[in-house]
């Protein structure tokens, strides 16, 4: 997976000059007479370049910068296993459906061709990725009522029905149907309406000199239970990152790379009883931050569904994420347990 983690740090150079005179002569009556020249200090700071918007790393292609973000669902069924595209998405939401999990991997930065397999849209998905500015939504289809709420929303409908060959739509034979859909990010990306735009930044960054805050925790992972799926997640000193597991076996996409991010953050939220959960993102909850082998325990905040996820920690600052990919895990609440610094992760019960 390629990263970009380039860090560009305020950079501050001081010039100091002194210069002292005295005069003096026989007479010891005479006052010593001193002139010194105050040091002058000036700083200079080095300008940062445009910015990737879901990421906080420079971004160096301004097309790339200036198109919309492409949020594509992509399957959890066993079926459907190992998926394309999870490693190279800017964001990664997971949500809880019919005693599953589904993904919606948000694009920018880069895309993955080909990408899937390709699922269904949900009613969740509206509200849960409003704040992207206008999203392209990739998806396989949905029932009637599902497919009229997302088409009357701001969601750019991209579904197989709409998009098909033009957006590089196709079944893989390798996979069985449904599990087996298809398509391409760069072909995708050419059906943005005119008039797209970028999406807004989603989270605050830290960085390089930035150290965790006195709020954070030393951890080695968490274990989370969702619907259907076993997540574990466990700091990796070597690669600087949080590394998945899933049902008890490391998590890999089609490239046989585990799945991995430098920030993992986990929502509490409500989610409807019915047969097709419905999660409340708009509001308030408990949320946990893992970001550069730290977790900070805090809350999360969202007045509407175009506003971003506000998160701050117990001493109500906001929460600054390590400049990378982001995963983040829509759960229900008390459905978390931290795995501390040292221990064995296999001592610790999924709640």
């Amino acid at each position: 997976m390629i990263r970009s983690r380039s860090l560009v740090p305020f950079v501050a150079v001081a010039s100091l000059a002194a210069l002292a005179s005295a005069c003096g002569g026989q007479d010891t009556t005479a006052d010593a007479e001193v002139s010194t020249t105050a040091a002058a200090v000036e700083t200079t700071v080095v300008e940062q370049g445009p910015i990737n918007p879901l990421l906080g790393t420079e971004a160096t292609d301004e097309a790339v910068l200036a198109r919309p973000a492409m949020v594509v669902k992509i399957d959890n069924h066993p079926k459907a296993r190992p998926q394309m595209g999870l490693n190279q998405a800017d964001i990664v939401f997971e949500e809880n459906v019919e005693k599953l999990t589904r993904f919606a991997a948000v694009f920018h930065s880069q895309g993955s061709d080909p990408v899937g397999p390709i699922r269904s849209g949900r009613f969740q998905d509206i509200n849960l990725v409003g704040s992207l500015n206008q999203p392209l939504f990739v998806w396989s289809g949905g029932n009637e009522k599902v497919t009229n709420a997302i088409r009357k929303s701001d969601l750019v409908d991209l579904s197989y029905t709409v998009a098909n060959k033009d957006g590089g739509f196709a079944r893989d034979s390798e996979r069985p149907a449904p599990h087996n859909l298809i398509a391409e990010t760069t072909k995708l990306w050419t059906l943005a309406p005119d008039g797209s735009g970028a999406p807004q930044k989603q989270f605050d960054y830290r960085t390089e000199s930035d150290a965790n805050a006195s709020t954070s925790e030393a951890v080695d992972g968490f274990r989370l239970s969702m619907d259907g799926v076993k997540v574990q997640w466990t700091w990796s000193t070597e690669a600087n990152e949080w590394l998945r597991v899933q049902d008890g076996t490391p998590h890999v996409d089609s490239n046989d790379e585990q799945i991995s991010v430098p920030n993992v953050i986990v929502l509490e939220v409500e989610y409807s009883n019915t047969y097709s959960p419905v999660s409340k993102t708009v509001g308030s909850g408990k949320a946990y931050v893992f970001t550069n082998g730290v977790v900070y325990v805090g809350s999360w905040e969202r007045t509407d569904r175009l506003s971003v996820y506000v998160i701050r920690d117990s001493a109500g600052a906001p929460i600054k994420l390590t400049p990378g990919q982001t995963f983040v895990q829509v759960a229900r609440a008390e459905k978390l347990a931290i795995i501390g610094s040292g221990v064995d992760p296999e001592t610790i019960d999924y709640p």
